[in-house]
């Protein structure tokens, strides 16, 4: 116990120290994770043999994650992925697992080794590039979502693998001294022994009974757990869910992490879906970064040191033979400049399934342990090279173009009210003016923005707000009203700036969205700024103040006078704000503020003590 209790302390620490410095560097979490391991492994050897026992354990960190990805997919949504599942990631495979088999024939191995080599390493790191995908953002991104598609069907790919690799043995299996074989522990198998066509069906049985009682016995259960009131069942029972289809998709000899996949899927429509999503999350993260440690703290740089330039050349070669290869797909199935470079990139390193395929090929002695470890060292070596692409694609991207930029709309129609972007906040805008009976001019430089909202019969423009020849086709000479509603900070200031210079007269209403940016704006030249969360939390604090007590007019005046207040506080801190210098920086300000804070506050007492006695209190 002691000893775990230490094991525990060391990979824990490890994580607290590596992970945040890793991130405030820029590196990312997994790197943070990679070179964790490394040092409490390899470098001070402070974890022993125990990490590739972790590291079985902790890959439970993906199955939850494909769990929780099929939970964001409904069954339609999956529907339409069929052509990138079958077409891109069965692609990715075969041409991979050619590409590499050519390469090791042509360092000297046999057809059949060769082949097992490159069927190991044609599948990459679910873990890795999910995990770095999400933190960065890029999930929703034409390259994110064709870079889910291929890791999802390599995850599809992996029965086939594991019954293709037994037929290309030429020794009899590998066996450790004293007769233990290079396996897992064995666990109750429902298919054993069993008929082809048996194996068929119970396998199609037991994903018949995922789906039926995803859909039929989920809600009983939740609805049972509910009337305990207590919260950690909660987390029992999305544990025990995610367990025991991993636990029955293992004993039909399927993919653990597709049986909880697909589970996801058939409850993403569920009401306990976002209920699963909390509750699983701080696994999900916990479970993965072990994983990531166990595997830097696997990496054997006795064999590394022994060769080098040999193992680096083989990584290296391992990587651009897969990049060369997902680079060609993005071509073929057209993706564009940008997402290219984040699937190529992404996607060319070894996978954590590699593990599993080299210790299985040695097992039933498709090659021996020498060339075993030197394939283990390569993958590794590969996942944690995998980060560095990341920040290289970061460094690059804005230099790449995501594609051939579709040409603007050709504006035919003026109006006296122009939007310059329609997203949330610019819809909502756009319906009330024309509701009241006022023409709009609506301008936006996302194509699928303006396309959706033409099915819907609100009429816009594509094109790009901040370019002077859109903005004047428009009607920027005649226009009475300009909404500056972009998401981007830097191109909403750029946009009412101009406009203020062309036309000193004209009424400029313009989106914040903090008060550094309506600072910012208010010296750009903006009449009206709005902050994009003042409103609904005005709203939010009203409802509060009626739940405690205040009538529903006392309520709405202190709405009111806390509205007035802010505003007029906006204006004198605007007097003293100074461009490039932070707030926190600034005495000045943070005087101002405190003092109008105070003010505020004994204005809004006084009002509520005036209304009435004294405010009931919750209980």
């Amino acid at each position: 116990m002691e000893n775990f209790l230490f094991q525990a302390t060391i990979y824990l620490a490890a994580a607290v120290i590596a992970v945040p410095l890793a991130a405030r560097l820029g590196l990312g979490s997994v790197l943070g994770y990679l070179a964790a391991g490394i040092v409490i492994g390899p470098v001070f050897g402070l974890v022993g043999n125990e990490a590739e026992d972790i590291r079985h354990f902790a890959e439970f960190g993906v199955v939850m994650m494909l769990f929780l990805i099929g939970l964001e997919l409904e069954p339609a949504a999956l529907w339409d992925m069929r052509r990138r599942l079958i077409g891109l990631g069965g692609l990715q495979i075969g041409l991979t697992t050619l590409a590499i088999m050519g390469l090791a024939m042509g360092l000297g191995l046999d057809w059949a080794t060769a082949l097992g080599v490159g069927l190991i390493v044609a599948p990459s790191s679910t873990a890795i590039v999910m995990q770095t995908l999400s933190e960065k953002g890029l999930t929703q991104s034409a390259g994110g979502r064709a870079s889910f598609s291929v890791l999802l069907a390599q995850d599809l790919a992996v029965i086939p693998l594991l019954a293709l690799i037994p037929l290309l043995a030429k020794s009899t299996p590998f066996v450790l001294p004293g007769g233990v074989q290079p396996t897992a522990a064995h666990s109750f198998s429902l298919v054993n022994g069993l008929p082809g066509w048996a194996v068929t069906l119970v396998t199609l049985a037991a994903v018949g009974v995922v789906i039926l009682a995803g859909t039929y016995l989920i809600r009983p259960l939740f609805r049972y757990i509910h009337q305990a009131r207590l919260r950690e069942m909660y987390t029992a029972l999305a544990l025990l869910l995610v367990v025991s289809i991993a636990v029955l998709m293992g004993m039909v000899g399927l993919s653990p992490a597709l049986g909880t996949f697909l589970a996801g899927v058939v409850l993403a429509n569920s009401e306990f879906r976002h209920e699963l999503e909390s509750d699983l999350g701080p696994f999900k993260g916990l479970l993965l970064g072990l994983f990531f440690i166990t595997v830097g703290a696997g990496i054997n740089f006795g064999v590394f040191l022994a060769d080098p330039l040999r193992i680096i050349g083989l990584t290296v070669g391992l990587m651009l033979a897969k990049g060369a290869v997902l680079y060609l797909l993005t071509r073929l199935f057209h993706l564009p400049g940008r997402d290219r470079w984040l699937f190529a990139l992404g996607l060319a390193q070894a996978g954590e399934f590699g593990f599993v395929l080299v210790s299985f090929s040695l097992q039933q002695g498709v090659f021996g342990p020498d060339l075993s470890e030197t394939i283990l060292l390569v993958i590794a070596m590969s996942m944690l090279i995998t980060p560095l692409l990341f920040i290289l694609y970061d460094r690059i991207s804005h230099r790449i173009s995501a594609g051939p930029e579709p040409e603007p709309d050709e504006i035919e129609v003026t109006g006296p009210v122009i939007i310059a972007g329609v997203g949330r906040f610019g819809q909502v805008v756009n319906r009330m003016v024309r509701s009241a009976g006022f023409n709009t001019v609506v301008l936006d430089h996302d194509l699928e923005t303006v396309e959706t909202m033409r099915r819907f019969g609100v009429r816009g423009f594509f094109g790009d707000p901040t370019r002077p020849d859109i903005l004047h086709a428009a009607g920027l000479e005649s226009a009475q009203v300009l909404v500056v509603a972009l998401d981007d900070r830097a191109a909403a200031l750029s946009l009412v700036a101009y406009a203020r210079k062309e036309r000193p007269d004209l009424h400029i209403v313009a989106r914040a969205y903090d008060r550094v940016h309506v600072y910012e704006l208010y010296q750009a030249g903006a009449n009206d700024i709005v902050r994009e969360m003042f409103d609904s939390s005005l709203r939010a604090g009203r409802y509060v103040l009626e739940n405690m007590g205040l009538t529903e007019f006392e309520a709405a005046e202190a709405q009111t006078t806390f509205y007035h207040a802010d505003r007029a506080a906006v204006r004198e801190l605007a007097e003293v704000w100074k461009p490039g210098v932070s707030v926190l920086d600034n005495p000045e300000y943070i005087a101002r503020a405190k003092a109008l804070n105070k003010d505020l506050e004994t204005a809004l007492v006084s009002q509520v003590k005036a209304g009435q006695a004294v405010p009931k209190t919750g209980t």
